[in-house]
């Protein structure tokens, strides 16, 4: 039985993702700009990027004020509940500047450190997928028509489709394009989508047989990660530990440990 707890916050996460898509979807203005850059000139914050930010949030603390927050743009705060929200309010901002498709809402939910609800709101086609824990992971598609998820079959690497991206700051893409280059023979192709939180949930779906990435933060792995693991993938970082900055990898058995190994060996978790 899931936890009562659990119910709620995945409620609201749900309720908070749909909001904020509906807001970056229907109120993205035609002369979109610019608003702020973080890592890199080329590593930017739009105003559409805030506005959802301040909705989630707002929304949030309107509900469980007592809740800690830590977002993309700049949401902090401890809480006294025990529960805190890592949420990434546009998911692909580059993507959503230049119109194309691939971006998302993220949110997730940690109790006592450990995340337990995950939600990521894909708008431009329709899906939003959610797990909690120990509950495995779902999507419901534009006609509400909700489904389980279950990653890919176990495949031989060089059969293996996997994604990747790519950080913005110059030094560091080039090593990880050096690093792509090396795989790319060894696997049956490489995708870059843009939205850590859209590849992982491909994942889930089945839609890939393995992700990585080096950069990322705690909001744009924290609810896709949750999801690929109760779809059955494996997620982590560089061997015996967790996804996180130096390294994040999700794939079905039998394309993890190989492809973590290739990654290691290449030192795809340095510059």
């Amino acid at each position: 039985m899931t936890d009562p707890l659990h119910t709620e916050l995945l409620r609201l996460a749900e309720e908070a993702a749909r909001r904020a898509g509906e807001l970056l979807r229907d109120g993205r203005p035609a002369d979109l700009a610019v608003a702020a850059t973080k890592s890199s000139p080329i590593d930017v914050v739009t105003e559409m990027d805030l506005a959802a930010e301040k909705l989630i949030t707002s929304l949030i603390a309107e509900r469980r004020p007592d809740d800690g927050l830590l977002g993309e743009e700049g949401a902090a705060s401890a809480g006294s509940s025990g529960v805190r929200w890592v949420i990434d309010p546009l998911d692909g901002t580059v993507n959503y500047l230049y119109g194309l498709p691939t971006w998302s809402v993220s949110i997730a939910a940690e109790q006592d450190g450990e995340t337990v609800v995950g939600v990521v709101a894909i708008p431009l086609r329709g899906e939003t997928y959610h797990a909690v824990r120990g509950g495995g992971a779902w999507v419901t598609g534009a006609g509400g028509h909700e489904r389980a998820l279950s990653c890919r079959p176990a495949a031989p690497l060089d059969q293996a489709l996997v994604s990747t991206g790519f950080n913005y700051v110059t030094e560091v893409r080039t090593h990880q394009a050096d690093v792509a280059q090396r795989l790319i023979p060894l696997l049956r192709d490489i995708r870059r989508g843009g939205s850590a939180a859209v590849d992982l949930c491909d994942v889930a779906a089945g839609r890939l047989d393995g992700y990585y990435e080096r950069g990322l933060h705690p909001w744009d792995l924290a609810a896709g990660d949750l999801i690929a693991r109760e779809a059955g993938a494996l997620t982590g970082g560089r061997p015996g530990e967790r996804p996180g900055r130096d390294l994040a990898i999700a794939a079905a058995p039998g394309v993890f440990e190989p492809l973590q190994r290739l990654l290691e060996d290449f030192g795809a978790w340095h510059d």
